[in-house]
């Protein structure tokens, strides 16, 4: 006997359910992260800072944030101390995205809180907070899916998928990222 499947109907997706916040702040937000975050031009952290801040991000000191970095909502954005967030990455906030002291996000690198449920015809939205505790790394070209917790100082290695929980020292790789060894950090 064949197994019934039926047929996505994206016409039937419906994501009025989720809240993203006031109209006007989304088209603030879109126009100011255009010319002053997501751009190359060589403007200073601090101004990077003080508009993500302006916009409801909760960031440390001591944070470095690199030219052409996406961020879909800052108000779901919390930032810890000394923590380095190189060119060109995306942070898909969809949900809270938590982000502990001392972590580095490589270039490229892309934190995505949602996703799609493709057993549903309708294609429903799905979203997960992530959360980076202190000392983690994140390689340049890797993904962190929705609802991943990375323990401190785990890694997950260049061009990697996290799609579940990374243990405290661990190192990750492939897709998906699966444990290769311990990491030690020397004095």
């Amino acid at each position: 006997m064949e197994p019934l499947n039926g047929k996505t109907d994206l016409s039937r997706f419906n994501n009025s359910w989720y809240n993203h916040g006031p109209r006007w702040r989304l088209v603030a937000w879109f126009l100011v992260n255009a010319f002053l975050v997501n751009t190359y031009l060589p403007l200073p952290a601090s101004l990077r800072i003080a508009i993500l801040r302006l916009f409801g991000a909760k960031i440390g000191t001591g944070v470095m944030i690199k030219p052409a970095v996406n961020i879909k909502y800052p108000w779901l954005l919390q930032v810890g101390n000394y923590v380095w967030i190189g060119e060109k990455v995306w942070i898909d906030n969809l949900s809270e995205i938590v982000i502990g002291d001392n972590a580095c996000l490589s270039q490229g690198a892309m934190l995505l809180t949602g996703n799609h449920d493709y057993r549903r015809a309708t294609f429903d939205l799905v979203t997960r907070p992530i959360h980076l505790a202190d000392g983690v790394w994140i390689g340049a070209k890797s993904v962190v899916c929705g609802g991943v917790q990375c323990a401190s100082h785990s890694v997950l290695a260049v061009n990697s998928v996290a799609t579940r929980p990374m243990e405290a020292y661990g190192i990750y790789q492939g897709n998906p990222a699966v444990f290769v060894r311990k990491r030690t950090i020397s004095a």
